[in-house]
This record gives C-alpha cells, structure tokens and sequence, in this order.
C-alpha cells in the first residue's frame, strides 16, 4: 500500500520509515474512535429502579405561618364575646380576659382543622385577642360617656381611687401629689395610666389563656 510523504507529496511504501526524496520521517499513529460515554450507574439508578425515585408527595412538613388574614375574626370574635360577658358582668374581668385568649385558640383550631399549634402560637392568638378585647371595652366606654352621660361615675371613681391612695399614705411630702391628683389634669393623667396599664393587662392575661389552649392542643396532637 502506497501514501503520499506528508512533506513533499512523494509516493512512498507503506512500512518505509524515512521519505527517500526530502528524508522526512513517515511514522503514523492510528488512533481509535472514542467511545461513547457509559451512563453511570448512580445516574440509571433512580430511573431504572422505581424504589429509588424521589416521591414529591413525601416532602417533609414545614410549620405553616398564621395566616392574619384567616385568623384575626376569630380572635376579634372570641374578644367580642368577652367584652360582652365584661359588661354584663357575668364573669370576673380577668377570667373573661383570660377566657378571650383560650376561645380565640379553640376558634382557630375549628377554622383550620390540619394547623398545628404550639404554646407560643396560641400566646400570640391570645395577645391579639386581647387586644382587640381592649378596643372593644374602650369603644364601650366611650359610648357610656358620650351617649349614656356616664362622665359623672367616671370622674367620681377616679377621685375615689385617689383618695384609697391618699388613706395609705401619711407622708406629707406626697400631699402636693394628692392635690394634684385631685384637679382635672390630675384626674386625666390618672385615666391615661390606667388606660396603658389596662391594654398591658389584657395583653398578658389574654395571651395567657392563648398560651393555656396552645398546651392543651400540642398534647392532643402528640396523643
């Protein structure tokens, strides 16, 4: 078998090391094809074994965040009935505060049946109810004082509260503060203290009785 010198273009015979017209050398490499790529066997396991084939149905579950949106009528309807036991005087203030905030768990629960809740989500349950337990009692109070006229108890409890403090005291240094306490801006700072006081009370006390339902329903979820 003959093939041209790949320098001059002299014919030369095969097997013939060196170029007889220009002396350059004539050494061919054969080179095999490449082969084609085996797919490996980590990559055909998961299809050729259905055993093996990540389930999108079994992802693992995540906690779900409190959807406000879902959640807030029942806390605004569990504040709702509590105000209303409040001022009928049904139960004492603090059990009906503290019934808001188990009420608004129980009413979440009910609405979202697969939601699961944990102590510190029934405690935020709990302080939302409360606080809109609170807006509801200062809008009934209002209403008692613009509309009923009640201005006149409100004023006279407030000066009953001022002069029980001043009856514990014999301290005339706190004389000043009494009097001043005794006068209209005296009075209206007094009504705000309590006022901040009280929303600080509901929110705990509500956010207790959150807290108390939270417990009562991981247990069940654990049973």
């Amino acid at each position: 078998m003959e093939f041209p010198c790949r320098k001059c273009g002299n014919v030369i015979e095969e097997g013939v090391p060196f170029c007889a017209h220009c002396g350059a050398p004539q050494i061919r490499v054969a080179l095999a094809e490449p082969a084609a790529p085996a797919a490996s066997s980590a990559d055909e396991a998961p299809s050729s074994n259905p055993l093996l084939a990540p389930d999108p149905e079994a992802a693992p579950a995540f906690p779900v965040a409190i959807g406000w949106s879902h959640t807030l009528p029942s806390c605004a309807f569990a504040a709702l009935i509590a105000a209303v036991v409040m001022c009928l005087g049904l139960v004492v203030p603090l059990l009906a505060i503290l019934g808001a905030g188990f009420l608004a768990v129980v009413l979440h629960r009910r609405r979202s049946p697969g939601a699961a809740i944990k102590p510190s989500t029934g405690a935020k349950l709990g302080a939302v109810s409360g606080f809109f337990c609170f807006g509801f009692m200062a809008i009934i109070g209002a209403f008692a004082v613009a509309v009923l006229h009640r201005g006149g108890e409100l004023h006279a409890k407030l000066l009953e509260v001022v002069q029980q403090a001043a009856s514990r005291t014999n301290d005339p240094q706190a004389q000043p503060m009494i009097d001043f306490l005794k006068s209209p801006a005296g009075l209206a700072m007094t009504l705000v203290v309590g006022l901040v006081f009280a929303f600080v009370l509901f929110i705990v006390v509500a956010g207790a009785g959150g807290a108390l339902g939270g417990v009562l329903f991981s247990r069940r979820n654990r049973s």
